[in-house]
């Protein structure tokens, strides 16, 4: 579980109902099942109709994601690995990184290295590492869009159970000792729209950013050392190149990147 995620939702979700409890007498104030559920599941209607059904039913899966601790290879030990193969590259030929292949636990990584092995021509290679990028980009791209959506649509629905509110208000105005409780009742599901869409749609949608931000470029370290084993560059040559891809507090020392 990632502790970020959900210790930062549940310190929106006090601050919101302590913000409540300072000038009020309690929290029934704000709570009312219709508008939960109008908001919740008036706006998860909305998106799925703007989505194809696959994704909508497939949610949760992109939830996952954003609560569980990511499992990235950690980029130093990645590079050092790289530049392992380049390095017995370089001395055995490309044929010596076959008995190697069995400890890459990454499948890009090991896809791209077979490929090397096999002699198979650079410009095929780097095509074939490069599509394969953008079906995961597309792939990440359908769930940060899908809460993107979902975002945008909770506080519309917010809006229309306050309107429906509001219509039932006026439909019985005669009982003027009802109209302040309505319309509290009524302006409760801008509320939880409101709340929806900022504490809990869009910090998943930028969860799911900042996870594929980071997918990404570890495997763009995979695609630069894969085609510089392949074209046989110096391991020292090839080590700088990667360590760019590190924030200069998390480089080496004795490295020759720069800022």
């Amino acid at each position: 579980m990632d502790i970020a995620t959900i210790g930062g939702m549940l310190a929106g979700f006090l601050l919101i109902i302590t913000a409540f409890f300072i000038p009020n007498d309690g929290i029934g104030g704000i709570v009312d099942p219709t508008s939960f559920i109008v908001v919740i599941f008036g706006s998860f209607a909305a998106v799925m109709a703007a989505s194809p059904l696959s994704r909508a039913l497939g949610f949760m899966k992109y939830m996952r994601i954003a609560f569980r601790v990511p499992v990235f290879q950690n980029k130093m030990e990645l590079i050092n690995q790289l530049v392992q193969f380049s390095d017995s590259a370089r001395k055995e030929g490309l044929l010596s990184l076959d008995d190697s292949l069995g400890e890459v636990e990454d499948d890009f990584l090991r896809g791209g290295l077979r490929l090397v092995v096999d002699g198979t021509d650079p410009d095929v290679i780097k095509r074939i590492l490069y599509t394969n990028l953008d079906q995961v980009e597309s792939r990440h791209s359908d769930g940060i869009d899908f809460f993107e959506r979902w975002a945008k649509l909770a506080p519309a629905f917010g809006m229309i159970g306050t309107l429906l509110g509001l219509i039932g208000m006026m439909a019985h105005l005669e009982d003027t000792s009802s109209v302040g409780p309505n319309m509290a009742v009524a302006l409760v599901t801008t509320l939880y729209g409101s709340i929806f869409a900022n504490l809990v749609l869009s910090p998943i949608q930028f969860k799911l950013e900042d996870r594929h931000k980071e997918e990404m470029q570890i495997k763009e370290i995979m695609v630069q050392g894969i085609l510089s084993i392949q074209s046989g560059d110096n391991p020292r040559i090839l080590e700088d190149k990667l360590l760019t891809f590190l924030p200069p507090d998390e480089r080496p020392s004795q490295s020759a990147a720069g800022d």
